[in-house]
């Protein structure tokens, strides 16, 4: 297994190409991660500029100094959920799969989570993906399946599945 440094940013200024670039190559590998292929540029570069944010925490994972992948901790700020967080987009690079990246990046999230005095995380994936077996192996329990949710490139409408994960 390679050396993986979690890195929290607090801007993507100083990685802003290389975040560009990899939340357009898992798009085009296939990510059910909000966006469509072909992912433009200009539009990856949008959806960048608003993270992070005060309630948006990003982890970037890097190996040999290479961006190789990122995750979301989203704080819910509503006063009724402050005791729970949302991760979001977790992402490895299509050549650093099954290495540790993901699990690794969700170790940190869940960490700071707990930091934060979060007691539930919560997350949907989409179903069959490989994504679907590190969240359970990391104890995330399936909630719920929702059919028809995201559109994949092909225009099939594709299930998610919600999970939880009690952090006390």
């Amino acid at each position: 297994m390679p050396n993986i440094d979690i890195k929290r940013l607090e801007s993507v200024d100083e990685c802003f190409d290389e975040l560009t670039e990899l939340i357009m190559l898992v798009v085009e590998d296939g990510a059910s991660i909000g966006f469509l292929p072909p992912l433009e540029r200009h539009e990856a570069q949008i959806y960048w500029q608003g993270v992070p944010a005060p309630e948006v925490v990003l982890y970037a994972a890097l190996i040999d100094d290479k961006l190789v992948g990122s995750v979301q901790l989203h704080l819910c700020m509503k006063r009724n959920g402050d005791h729970r967080a949302e991760i979001a987009k977790l992402m490895t690079h299509s050549d650093y799969r099954r290495q540790g990246v993901g699990r690794a990046l969700m170790e940190a999230a869940e960490a700071h989570a707990k930091q934060e005095g979060r007691s539930l995380l919560v997350l949907d994936t989409r179903e069959g993906d490989p994504s679907n077996l590190l969240y359970q192996s990391l104890g995330y329990v399936q909630a719920g399946r929702i059919p028809d949710y995201a559109k994949s490139a092909s225009g099939r409408l594709d299930a998610t599945v919600l999970y939880y994960k009690s952090l006390l």
